[in-house]
């Protein structure tokens, strides 16, 4: 059966352990809720040790379960019909660890579940799509991408894999466009979208930017959104990286500013708060560091280590 979505109780939220318990419910809603059947295919569960008393004292456990990518796994569970109150509630009782992510159910229904707050941690199967810095340019070692899938496939040989398909000069829009034909083969459980510098660029000559640039730039992050659901992928987005603006006055006619780097980075940082989607800053490791960049924008083989140690730091 489908989750019911009713006025009064708009919100589904798959859950499998402690919100299950009427008492935790009734501790946290104020009495039990209408709730449906279901499971959620392709993951698994692992143990998470809690330490907060308030969310010991409500469940009774110290140790509670969460979620981690298993491909031909399902987590049978519950999804709980919830009003706005409600799902502030449950927001306010999961702890720091967990974040509040959109799944696709077995049913094929979508609902929000708490998974990992670290989004990397708890993937298996990863395709990574971006432009020429995702895909390791100036780095003969192919770049953090490279270094980042030795360091996930050596930890799970047998289950672990890193799909590699960034396209040099890809912008935003284009990865929006390739991506939804690449993933079915590589049955993804994370969709690593590293959004560039390329949608930034403002051209030497010709027509001018247009000042509604971010607009387009939205418009391709709901379309990767949908995309990574449609595979019940998680979607996590990384960018942008630094620039040396001083070195960018004409590459390969286009410019780029710090300006216009930074919209880019405050703008992704805000559209996936503001839409429950995971974004890993990677500004900081290059930042102010020009001996990092070959040409002001592609990072040396220095540079690539830098980001894979960032995002390596971000996963554990």
């Amino acid at each position: 059966m489908a989750p019911e979505v009713t006025p009064l109780r708009p919100h589904t939220l798959f859950s499998f352990g402690t919100l299950l318990d009427e008492r935790v419910q009734t501790s946290l809603f104020g009495q039990a809720v209408p709730s449906t059947p279901a499971a959620l295919a392709g993951h698994t569960t692992r143990p998470l040790p809690i330490t907060d008393p308030a969310v010991i004292a409500t469940s009774g456990l110290d140790v509670h379960l969460t979620l981690a990518r298993q491909h031909g796994s399902a987590v049978e569970g519950a999804v709980l019909h919830l009003t706005d109150d409600d799902l502030a509630a449950a927001d306010a009782y999961e702890v720091d660890d967990y974040v509040r992510r959109r799944v696709l159910l077995s049913s094929g229904e979508t609902a929000w579940a708490y998974l990992d707050a670290k989004p990397l941690r708890p993937a298996a199967r990863i395709v990574i799509v971006g432009d020429s810095i995702a895909y390791g340019r100036c780095d003969p070692d192919g770049g953090w991408a490279a270094r980042f899938a030795a360091d996930h496939i050596a930890a799970n040989e047998s289950d672990h894999r890193v799909f590699n398909l960034a396209i040099p000069g890809s912008t935003l829009r284009d990865v929006s466009t390739q991506t939804p034909a690449l993933l079915a083969p590589r049955l993804p459980d994370t969709l690593l979208v590293a959004a560039g510098i390329n949608d930034s660029a403002l051209p030497l000559t010709g027509p001018a930017a247009p000042d509604d640039w971010l607009t387009d730039v939205a418009a391709s992050l709901r379309s990767l959104a949908a995309t990574a659901l449609a595979h019940n992928a998680r979607l996590v987005v990384a960018g942008p990286t630094w620039v040396d603006e001083a070195r960018t006055h004409d590459y390969e006619g286009l410019r780029f500013t710090q300006e216009r780097a930074q919209a880019l980075r405050a703008f992704l940082r805000k559209w996936c708060e503001d839409n429950h989607v995971d974004h890993l800053d990677v500004w900081e490791p290059l930042r102010d560091n020009a001996a990092l960049l070959v040409d002001g924008l592609h990072p040396t083989a220095e540079g690539h280590q830098a980001l894979h140690h960032h995002l390596h730091a971000l996963s554990r």
